[in-house]
C-alpha cells in the first residue's frame, strides 16, 4: 500500500527548506540492513566488515527495533537541526524522551502486543534504557570507525543540493531528491511504503531534508504530530566502500600527472580530501599538495562545509579533461 504525506509551504517557509543530517538516523535506519541486506546491496561491504564486531552487541534489541516492513520507532529518528549534529548530543537527547512518546512509537512498529518482540516488553522505562545502551555500543562498535567517510558523503550531498536549489529552483531540487517527491504549487507531496496519509504545514517550524545512507527512497515521520522531515537517498552512496582508481587518459596524465588527472576525473561531485585519499588509494597528506595545486592554478573550486572543505572541478577543470580525453 502506498501512503501519501503532503508538507503545505506557506509564506516564508518556501524560504525555511534547511538541510541536516543526523548522526542517530544513520544509526536507527542502518537496522534495516540487518534485518533485509538483500535490499541494501550498496551497504553489503560495510555489514560483511562489521559482522564481527555485530555478533558481541545485544542484537536482539536492536532486531526489535525495525519490524518486517523495515519500519523504525519515529523516535529513534528524531529531526536534525543543524549539518554538524554530534552523536554523543543525539543519544543523550534520546535518553531523555518522554516514556509516553516511547511507548506510543513503539505500539506503531509493532501494533500488535501479543507479537511484540520480548525486548520491548516490561517497564518503559528499562526498555528506553535497553535501546540506549544497544544503540550506544553499536555505534561504538559499527559506526564510529567509518563516520568520517559516512559524514563525508552526507555534506557533500548537502552542498550539491543547495547548489542545485541555488541554480534550478525548489522544484527542481525537490524533483531530484527520489521519484516519489514532487513540489505541487507550494505542496512537497512524498510516496511513502506505508498507509499513512496526512496533511500538515510548515508554518513556524519549516522542513528538513536529510540525506541518508540507509534509504532507498524518501523517509517521513510516520505521525502528523512529527516536525517535517524528509530523509532521502544520499548521491554518492554507490562508491562509499570501494578505492576508485580510474585510469586516467594518458594525455592529460601526462600533462598534469597520473594523480592530478585521476583526481579531475572523480570531481564532477564534491568530495573531502579524507574521501579522495580513501577512493584514490594515496595519503591524505599527498592528495591535499595536490589539491591546493590545482585549486591555485584554477582547475577546482572549494568551500567549507562543516568541518570538512570540499572540493570540486572548475569550468576550466572541465575544458582541460575534454581536451585530455
Amino acid at each position: 500500500m502506498v501512503g501519501l504525506i503532503e508538507y503545505e509551504l506557506t509564506g516564508a517557509d518556501l524560504g525555511e527548506v534547511r538541510f541536516a543530517l543526523s548522526p542517530m538516523n544513520e544509526l536507527a535506519l542502518s537496522l534495516r540492513t540487518w534485518r533485509d541486506p538483500g535490499r541494501y546491496p550498496l551497504q553489503l561491504p560495510w555489514l560483511q566488515r562489521t559482522a564481527g564486531a555485530r555478533a558481541g552487541l545485544d542484537s536482539e534489541m536492536l532486531l526489535a527495533l525495525t519490524n518486517d516492513a523495515l519500519w523504525t520507532p519515529d523516535f529513534l529518528t528524531p529531526r536534525p537541526w543543524s549539518p554538524l549534529a554530534r552523536f554523543d548530543d543525539e543519544l543523550a537527547a534520546l535518553a531523555r524522551t518522554p516514556l509516553e512518546v516511547v511507548r506510543d512509537d513503539l505500539a506503531e512498529v509493532h501494533p500488535d502486543p501479543g507479537t511484540r518482540p520480548a525486548p520491548l516488553t516490561g517497564r518503559t522505562d528499562r526498555v528506553l534504557s535497553r535501546i540506549t545502551a544497544a544503540l550506544a555500543a553499536y555505534w561504538t562498535a559499527c559506526f564510529e570507525p567509518w563516520w568520517s567517510r559516512m559524514r563525508t558523503v552526507l555534506e557533500a550531498d548537502i552542498v550539491f543540493r543547495g547548489r542545485a536549489m541555488a541554480r534550478d529552483g525548489l522544484a527542481a531540487m525537490f524533483s531530484d531528491l527520489s521519484p516519489g517527491i514532487r513540489l505541487v504549487d507550494d505542496v512537497v507531496r512524498v510516496e511513502v511504503t506505508s498507509p499513512a496519509r496526512f496533511r500538515r504545514s510548515t508554518a513556524g517550524e519549516g522542513l528538513t531534508l536529510a540525506p541518508s545512507l540507509f534509504t532507498r527512497s524518501a523517509t517521513v515521520p510516520i505521525s502528523a504530530a512529527q516536525p517535517p522531515l524528509i530523509l532521502y537517498g544520499a548521491r554518492g552512496a554507490g562508491t562509499l566502500w570501494e578505492s576508485d582508481r580510474p585510469a586516467a587518459p594518458r594525455a592529460l596524465a601526462g600533462l598534469v600527472g597520473e594523480v592530478r588527472a585521476r583526481l579531475l576525473l572523480v570531481l564532477d561531485s564534491p568530495a573531502s580530501s579524507t574521501e579522495l585519499a580513501v577512493r584514490l588509494g594515496v595519503t591524505p597528506s599527498a592528495v591535499n599538495q595536490h589539491l591546493r595545486a590545482m585549486r591555485d592554478a584554477g582547475l577546482l573550486t572549494s568551500a567549507r562545509h562543516g568541518r570538512s572543505v570540499l572540493y570540486l572541478r572548475s569550468g576550466l577543470g572541465d575544458e582541460l579533461l575534454r581536451a585530455g580525453s
